[in-house]
This record gives structure tokens, sequence and C-alpha cells, in this order.
């Protein structure tokens, strides 16, 4: 599940950025970036400035991403991600950067003197991390009816499966939501925490005991020293903070999606 939302992710992030998509697999993806996109994640400074000094023709690179940790092939070669690997986290910073809200419309056929209304939708993709000493990342990808209310889960997903656009398509119109976005997004973070408390937190309860057991330790060491050192203190608050469990939950992006009355009939019944 985890992996297959970084697949999604890294689709939706390459394809918004401009870059083609040279071979789709279910375990893995190959992209040609774009210059911008070369500049931005391949960190050869020298390269561009090169050719841009001496009008050389540019050549961007190609990636492949193997998303699947199981998938095993010699004749592909590219880079496993996962959550953790530093270029995940670069895509993350890049997408914050680069800005993390869209506006989008399903591209429907048009067909004269139809006309066809196309629902709001807020979508959300949020990465929640579990941490202590330990760190466990996953994403959701969340959208939310804003006229319903109803909340669904795999948006990003059903997303990737439509034909979406900048603009809208000819003869169609849009619903005016009857919640408003900031208000979308209350209701998205409060669906996260109703779930994350559902959630089993047996991790937070181990990390503790780690956490005792080792101040335990610490407390023995100095149990027979005339007095306290001030290291006391530092020690004992670098253990709070290796092991005290805590939840971190950040929004990666998301946008408005305006959708047909059919696809989410279809997509989220």
């Amino acid at each position: 599940m985890q992996q297959t939302d970084i697949h999604h992710f890294l689709k939706q992030y390459f394809k918004t950025n401009d870059c083609e998509v040279v071979q789709e697999h279910p375990s893995y993806l190959t992209f040609q970036l774009t210059i911008e996109m070369d500049k931005e994640l391949m960190n050869r400074p020298f390269y561009w400035h090169y050719v841009e000094k001496t009008g050389g023709t540019p050549s961007p690179a190609c990636l492949t991403f193997i998303t699947d940790p199981s998938f095993e092939d010699k004749d592909v070669k590219g880079e496993r991600i996962h959550f953790g690997s530093p270029r995940l986290h670069q895509i993350f910073a890049s997408t914050q950067k680069f800005g993390s809200f869209t506006h989008l419309y399903e591209s429907l056929p048009s067909v004269p003197s139809t006309s066809k209304a196309l629902h709001p939708w807020l979508g959300l993709n949020v990465k929640i991390s579990y941490k202590c000493d330990r760190k466990r990342d996953y994403i959701v990808s969340l959208g939310l009816h804003l006229i319903s209310g109803k909340i669904v889960e795999n948006f990003q997903g059903v997303l990737e499966q439509q034909a979406m656009s900048p603009k809208i398509s000819d003869y169609c119109f849009t619903l005016s939501p009857l919640i408003k976005p900031k208000s979308g997004i209350s209701r998205l973070q409060d669906y996260l925490a109703s779930a994350i408390k559902q959630d089993d937190h047996q991790w937070a309860e181990e990390a503790r005991k780690r956490w005792y057991d080792d101040l335990a330790l610490l407390d023995h060491f100095y149990e027979t020293a005339e007095e306290v050192p001030e290291s006391y203190e530092t020690e004992k608050q670098a253990l709070q903070e290796q092991y005290e469990p805590t939840i971190i939950i950040k929004i990666v992006n998301g946008g408005l999606f305006y959708l047909s009355e059919q696809t989410a009939s279809q997509k989220f019944a």
C-alpha cells in the first residue's frame, strides 16, 4: 500500500512538471526530465553551465524509479525509492518549492447542445510520520466532495485514471461548492486524526519502554556520584528527544478538482 502511494505520487509529480512518462510498469516508472527538472533534481550545475556557455545541445537525464522492493530484473536499471530515501525527501521538498496546490478539470468530450456539470472536490496528499527512535512514514490521499461532504480515500489514484486539464472542457460548467476549501481542509484533518486514534499504537508503548529502560540505566550510572553533573540533565533530555513518540501530519500537496458525476459515482461508490 505504501509503495503504491509512492508510485502514484511520483507519476503525478513528474507529469505535473511536464516530464514525459517513457515507460510505465506496476513495479517501476521511467521519466524523461525536462531541462528545468534536470536542474532541480540531478545536481550537475557544471554540466548546465558548460552547455549554456558553449551553446551546446542540452541532454536532460532520463530517470527510472523502482517502486516495488521485491522487483528483480537485471535488464531494468533504476533507482530504488522508498519512504525515508533521500531522493523521495528531495522530491517532497521540490513539490513545496514549486507550489503545492493545483486546480484541474476532468476533460470530457465536447457534445454541442449538451451541458455537463462538474462537481468540486478538494484533494489532499498527506504524509503521516510515526516517529520515536525509529520512524515510519506513509502517504494518505483523501478527497472531499465540497457539496455533500463525502470523504474518499485513494483520491490520487483515481485522478491518475482520468484525463485532467487546467482548462474546463467546452459545454461543461462547474457547480458551486457548499463547503469552503479552508473548512474542507479542517474536515480532512479531523478525519485523519480520527483514523490515527483508531490505529494500533503499540509502537509508542514499546518506544516508551525502551526510553524508561535507558533512563533507568542512566540513573544507575550516576547513583553513586556525590554530585550529579550538569551532563546528566543534558543526557536525560537527549533520551526524551530520541524516544518520545510523536505523530507528524504534513500536507504534501493538494488542489481543487472538478469531476463529472459519472466519474465520481463509478470510482467512489
